[in-house]
């Protein structure tokens, strides 16, 4: 049996070469976008530094599993540089010394860890992060570092540990002397074993010393060393090597980290890996020849950390990143604990000022910390979104639904899909409730308050959200049994035919009707049930004193999927880590197995498996069998409860395993996989599939669930935090049924006031470094698309010549006929009319004219009722853009039209949705119809006041040019100058009618409220209000309409007696005056 199995095993273990993602992807709805929930409030695991060397405000940092980030003022603010390549886990970034605008970057996270990420080379940006070209070695899987010669540019190394999970690949150390053209492997030293890391002499770049390392690792092992690992020295520039020995461990080593002393080029450090006796700090001092072993100190997992960096100004003085960070100040003969209060544990990156070395910047898996004061005290750089999910699950609390999820290493977490702010999202709106490693979440059905939730290997609570409390509920093994073989990322569901029941799985399935408070084992062990120790590794049985075997690895043989039938109650389906599938269909009382499937290697693991919402005989799984080297996507469908299964992969790129999958609720073909590279859809039960990218980054996507209510797809990145793609109904329309100019249904909308509980503006006053992520656009979201953009004239013709120009033939001016209509021609719209039921338009909202899908808003607000202002507003924190009354809540219709050539054409809908009214307090009205009415009614008084006010302006800008224009007018006499004496006083006092009295107000005395301001106060502070109307305010409109109807009689005898005058200087040859038509007969 063991025989068969490892050459099963052999026969799997698979190098595949990257593959772009479905680039020529043209599905037409494919572009519509998701945003991000964040969040940054736990941050996410960092790799690497690379730090501007004449301006330390600028740095990248490099995220394990988040792409790269760069700020150019120190931390306050972030952007991202690498969402559209080929890979999102990064190890190393390095900046080169003559060219710091010229960026590396080596993909594939540099640690042997189970959720590792891999890559596909290295990466080059000539433009400081702006574009970027792989430029080679695309089977490294992971790149652990770079150098670039301070003298060259052109000239880098780059040590590859090779791919994790198979033998093989880009591995070993490579150097390019033409900017990574072409690369020669200088150093290699078998199939199993890459480069770790290297030193290069400063004085003399041929002298190299690099460590070796061999591991591999499994969904059942790790082995993190072998005969492969261990220190090498050249001398020429990497022709020659010879393997050092003197003074190491003389068993097999592990990990080798190295790190030269900047402050002294023949003192090399070495953190190794090896048997207890022998692992430690060793150092040597005449550059890698001889070695002296200094301490036994070592890190907490080798696998995860064994990097060690020396402070440029002190060679003696050597930090070891690690869960604690340690720091020797002895040349690494006795170690301590690095200042670490208030601060995240795990690190993996350091960078310390050359200038001032008691500044230093850290990373690890809570993000970004710098101190000032030699770790006494720390910063934390609060506004990077890169958290890595295992798991999500949204609940269906109202009005918004929260999403729940757990992450690697920073806890389990709640925050809301939207708030009721403008500030979006914040880090303030997200709550832990449960610590260590997070996974899969699930809420009580009938108590969103209550939630079930993990931590690693097994561990369950029951979380009250009222209370705070957590009840730990894991089952327990039974006097004598042994523990449970809970994965790493344990299965949890609850049954969705008793809310009071919940489903665990280990190796067996448990079952509790009390909501976790007692458990009964519903199966047997539904496993292959093997000796993980007896399976090949790297082409053998390794012996139990293998360096590190099977350390931060789960148990072997445990459940990884789990789901109950919404449509068949007892109707179970088990997925385990050793590529079983098991089905019950009566609760647990029997079972059957499928562990071999068509197109799928053996005893690969079954990571998702999701029963039909549409047909009890339907099942969907995914299947990752990327730790065996094979990166190959596995989709599979059953129609037959289980018995067999069909791949539905197709056109997914081969490059990216399969993690999850869900169907929509209403269209059965509709399905949406999560891959190591980004989220897929499909309309047609698989057998096409299409890339959702828009404002989606290249990352790994673990888990993606629906809520159903709001019909939004909630996607779990491990890396980037938790996107939704709001309202995802659109992709229930065939590409084939979609209109030229489509319309889509939409979605009822809530209407509230938009509150803002930090200030003002989306940051208020706390600064750029702020973090928020933006809560999807207030009010009704209009969906349509073009399958044309509109254009102009000009430019339709512009393109046809451009074609005609490729073919090389001539493009002769049109008429000037055409180019005048052309220089008159009106700009191309698009409007959604909005309506009410009694088809009065409502509003317009324009929305773009490019070809393709487009989102735009109503803010469920009439028009606004302010002047029309066409100059530039001044930018002031409590500034708002002019607005009108919020609609009253009902029934209303949108449209889609088009203007083009002048003239507007409803081409689309209507389309009918509700305005809901969200309860918000005791102050909400019950009648917000009378509200609305009055607003509008105050809003219409306020239009008249305004535009009155705005003529007094005008008015005041003729009777200025007329009384200049009078001086030079020879027919006019004293009895003109007197008419506009006379009209300019009458405006005077209306003016002050209407605006106030200047000339008390002026000099800081109180004066009677005007009309306008009486106007503006009953229209503008009633503007965001949703209570009943004061009374107060009723009085107050009577009080400004009846002084604003004397007041209007007044300025529009004031405007035809200055007309008049006007009209009596016009026929006296009176210079032109602003408002005026001249006059003229020959």
């Amino acid at each position: 049996m063991t025989r068969l199995i490892s050459v099963l095993l052999a026969c799997t273990l698979v190098t595949a070469t990257p593959t772009p993602a479905l680039a020529d992807d043209k599905h037409p709805l494919a572009s519509l976008p998701l945003r991000t929930m964040g969040p940054a409030v736990i941050s996410g695991r960092i790799s690497d530094f690379a730090f501007h060397p004449d301006n330390k405000s600028v740095y990248y940092a490099s995220v394990a599993s988040g792409g790269l980030f760069k700020t150019e003022n120190n931390g306050t603010t972030w952007k991202p540089l690498f969402d559209g390549e080929g890979s999102y886990a990064l190890g190393v970034v390095e900046l080169d010394p003559s060219n710091p605008n010229t960026v590396w970057v080596g993909s594939g996270e540099n640690n042997a860890q189970r959720s590792v990420g891999y890559g596909d080379g290295v990466y080059k940006s000539l433009d400081g992060g702006a574009s970027w070209s792989n430029v080679g070695l695309k089977n490294s899987g992971h790149i652990s570092q770079i150098w670039i010669d301070p003298e060259d540019g052109d000239t880098v190394l780059v040590a590859a540990q090779g791919p994790l999970w198979n033998s093989g690949g880009d591995r070993g150390l490579y150097k390019t002397t033409d900017g990574g053209e072409n690369w020669t492997q200088i150093l290699s030293v078998d199939a199993d074993t890459g480069i770790n890391e290297f030193v290069v002499d400063p004085r003399d770049s041929s002298r190299i010393v690099a460590s070796s390392y061999q591991r591999r690792r499994h969904v059942w092992t790790l082995i993190n060393g072998g005969p492969g690992s261990g220190i090498h020295r050249s001398a020429d520039g990497g022709e020659t090597w010879t393997e050092i020995s003197s003074g190491l461990p003389k068993d097999n080593m592990g990990r080798i980290g190295l790190a030269g002393a900047p402050g002294d080029a023949d003192r090399v450090y070495a953190i190794i890996e090896a048997k207890s006796d022998e692992q430690g700090i060793y150092r040597s001092d005449d550059f890698g020849l001889t070695w002296d072993k200094r301490s036994g100190h070592m890190t907490s997992s080798p696998q995860y950390y064994n990097e060690l960096v020396v402070d440029p100004t002190n060679p003696d003085r050597v930090f070891s990143v690690d869960t604690f960070t340690h720091v020797s100040v002895d040349g690494g003969s006795t170690w301590s604990r690095y200042g670490g209060d208030h601060r995240h544990v795990d690190d993996h990156a350091l960078w310390i000022d050359p200038d001032e070395p008691s500044h230093l910047v850290i990373g690890g898996d809570g993000g970004i910390y710098d101190t000032y004061d030699d770790g006494a005290n720390w910063r934390w750089i609060a506004n990077l979104p890169i958290a890595q999910f295992y798991r999500i699950q949204p609940d269906y609390s109202e009005p918004f639904y929260n999403v729940c999820g757990g992450t690697q290493d920073n806890n389990s977490l709640c925050g809301p899909s939207r708030t009721t702010m403008r500030h979006g999202i914040t880090n303030a709106d997200w709550t832990l409730i449960l610590g260590g490693d997070g996974y899969e979440p699930q809420f009580d059905p009938e108590d969103p308050n209550i939630i079930y939730t993990q931590y690693q290997y097994g561990g369950l609570a029951r979380y009250d959200r009222t209370s705070g409390e957590r009840v730990f509920i894991a089952p327990h093994p039974a006097d004598g049994e042994n523990a449970y073989k809970w994965n790493w990322n344990t299965p949890l569901i609850v049954s969705p035919h008793n809310s009071k029941r919940i489903y665990y799985a280990a190796e067996k399935l448990f079952r509790s009707d009390d909501r976790g408070n007692s458990w009964r084992a519903v199966s047997p062990d539904l496993t292959r049930q093997l000796d993980r120790n007896a399976l090949e590794v790297m082409g053998r049985v390794w012996s139990v004193d293998t360096i590190a075997k099977n350390n931060s690895t789960s148990i072997y043989g445990a459940a990884i999927a789990l789901s109950e039938s919404e449509l068949s109650e007892g109707l179970i389906y088990v997925g385990t880590d050793d590529g079983v599938m098991n089905v019950t269909e009566d609760g647990g009382e029997t079972w059957r197995r499928v562990d071999s499937f068509r197109g799928v290697p053996d005893m690969s693991l079954i990571e998702d498996v999701v029963a039909s919402l549409h047909d009890p005989d339907v099942a969907y799984a995914t299947i990752d069998n990327h730790k065996r080297g094979d990166y190959k996507p596995y989709v599979l469908k059953t129609e037959n409860r289980g018995r067999s299964w069909s791949l539905i992969s197709n056109n997914l790129p081969e490059w990216g395993s399969a993690h999850t999958i869900v169907q929509d609720h209403v269209d059965a073909d509709l399905l949406f996989v999560g891959t190591e590279f980004g989220v897929f859809f499909s309309q047609d039960g698989g057998d096409a599939w299409h890339q959702l990218k828009g404002n989606f980054p290249t990352i790994a996507v673990r888990d993606i669930e629906i809520q159903r209510r709001e019909n939004d797809l909630v996607v779990g990145t491990f890396g980037r935090g938790i996107y939704i793609l709001d309202d995802y109904t659109p992709l229930r329309t065939a590409a084939g049924d979609l209109e030229a100019q489509h319309l889509f249904d939409v979605r009822d909308a809530w209407s509230y006031v938009v509150g803002d509980n930090i200030g003002y503006g989306v940051k208020g006053f706390f600064g750029a470094t702020h973090y928020n992520a933006d809560n999807p656009p207030f009010g009704a979201v209009f969906t349509y698309r073009l399958e044309k953009g509109l254009e102009s004239a000009s430019k339709t013709r512009r393109k046809a010549e451009i074609e005609i120009e490729k073919e090389g033939g001539g493009t002769p001016y049109p008429s000037w006929e055409a180019l005048r209509a052309e220089d008159r021609e009106e700009d191309p719209a698009v409007m959604l009319i909005v309506r009410d039921t009694d088809g009065n338009v409502v509003r317009r909202v324009a929305g773009k004219t490019g070809a393709g899908v487009h989102r735009t808003a109503w803010d469920l607000r009439y028009p606004p009722t302010d002047p029309v202002d066409l100059s530039t507003p001044v930018s002031v924190p409590w500034a708002s853009p002019p607005q009108g009354p919020l609609a009253a809540p009902g029934e209303y219709t949108v449209s889609l039209a088009v203007r083009q050539n002048g003239a507007l054409e409803e081409v689309a809908g209507p389309k009918t949705f509700t305005v809901k009214s969200m309860p918000q307090g005791k102050e909400t009205s019950l009648d917000l119809s009378a509200v609305t009415a009055f607003q509008r009614k105050a809003g219409e008084l306020y239009r008249a006041v305004a535009g009155a006010s705005a003529l007094t302006g005008e008015l005041n800008t003729r009777i200025t040019h007329l009384k200049a224009a009078l001086t030079d007018t020879p027919a006019a006499d004293e009895s003109h100058e007197q008419r506009l004496r006379q009209i300019k006083t009458r405006l005077d006092d209306l003016v002050v009618a209407l605006n106030g009295d200047r000339t008390v107000a002026s000099r800081n005395e109180a004066t009677p409220w005007s009309i306008s301001r009486r106007a503006g106060a009953v229209y503008g502070l009633l503007l965001n209000v949703r209570s009943d109307v004061p009374e107060m305010y009723e009085s107050s409109y009577a009080m400004a309409a009846s002084a604003f109807r004397s007041a209007l009689t007044d300025l529009r005898g004031i405007e035809r007696d200055l007309t008049a005058l006007e009209e009596t200087l016009e026929r006296m040859g009176s210079p032109h005056t602003p408002g005026r038509v001249p006059v003229w007969q020959e």
